[in-house]
């Protein structure tokens, strides 16, 4: 079984793509649904009020990718302030004593003490492999999460990883941390833009229209805390205004533009064309801009080994 908490769907159906299948934990209405639609196993519930032993000694593989607000550029930076009580809250989840409701109530953004919620599954189920993303900010985190793991036995590997540097046509870096019981564990070397390999992936390629000579800025999930129809933010959109007109740019039927749709955002994330995301128009472009790309994910969990039981099987 692979539990996975915070769960959105990108993870999964880089999993469902090669045969895997995981238990989504996942609280947003929408996003359930949209699992659900997509024929994942979903628990609507709070995360970290959900028990850990129904997976006691029945867990391959642990997936966690907290919400990234409080540490993300777009978000209120609430995250940094906070770092010093997650810290602690992951070392002493690490022993055994849970203090997730003391230094929870001390954060400036309840949300930052989420980020050491996957502490708390990895003690009580030592996964045989973990892998975890976030926005670059949380590597500091993640490390910390290396150096604990290290001393139980796994191998750990840490990093930020831009998925354009695995063919996505969009930027989108991510702290990852990849760790497992029982192989040594590097992360992926880049598969495009480098000596001898494809070239990155321009966002005109994907969509169109945009960048021709380039991949698209990192796509987020909107302008609120229930999504919108920006997933560039300001900056971003006036970089791009000072290229059209010019070769690096490509106008959508001849007509400059800026604003992607639902389904555009979700071709720069490299989603299957036929998934279908439920909700307001909001909501679906924050479950596109939260997800983890799959083609990344695909290549962090072939990292970990999660797709090695399967490819004996099929040698076999």
């Amino acid at each position: 079984m692979i539990p996975h908490g915070f769960a959105g769907i990108g993870w999964t159906e880089a999993l469902a793509a090669r045969g895997q299948h995981d238990i989504g934990f996942e609280l947003a209405t929408a996003a359930c649904q949209t699992r659900r639609a997509a024929g994942h196993a979903t628990v609507q519930c709070d995360v970290t009020q959900y028990p850990t032993w129904p997976f006691k000694g029945r867990t391959t593989g642990k997936i966690d990718s907290p919400p990234c607000p409080p540490f993300s550029k777009s978000g209120n930076g609430k995250g940094a302030h906070d770092l010093p009580l997650i810290q602690q809250t992951i070392e002493d989840l690490s022993c055994g004593k849970d203090t997730r409701a003391q230094h929870g109530a001390a954060c400036q953004d309840p949300r930052s003490i989420l980020t050491a919620e996957p502490m708390r599954w990895h003690y009580d189920l030592q996964p045989e492999w973990i892998c975890m993303e976030q926005v670059p900010s949380v590597l500091p985190v993640w490390e910390q999460y290396a150096d604990i793991l290290g001393r139980w036995g796994y191998s750990v590997a840490t990093g930020v990883l831009d998925a354009a540097d695995y063919g996505l046509g969009q930027r989108r870096p991510r702290a990852v941390l990849a760790a497992s019981r029982v192989r040594e564990v590097v992360l992926p070397a880049p598969t495009h833009g480098g000596l001898g390999q494809p070239p990155l992936t321009a966002m005109a390629d994907v969509i169109g229209w945009g960048y021709t000579q380039r991949p698209a800025p990192t796509v987020t999930g909107g302008g609120t805390a229930t999504g919108g129809a920006e997933p560039f933010g300001n900056g971003t959109r006036q970089a791009m205004r000072r290229h059209i007109g010019t070769g690096a740019w490509k106008d959508r039927d001849g007509v400059p533009h800026l604003r992607p749709t639902v389904a555009e955002c979700a071709a720069l994330q490299g989603f299957r064309p036929d998934l279908v995301f439920q909700g307001r128009a909001g909501q679906q472009y924050l479950q596109v801009g939260n997800a983890v790309p799959p083609v990344l994910a695909d290549a962090v969990l072939t990292a970990v080994g999660a797709f090695v039981e399967q490819q004996a099987g099929v040698a076999a």
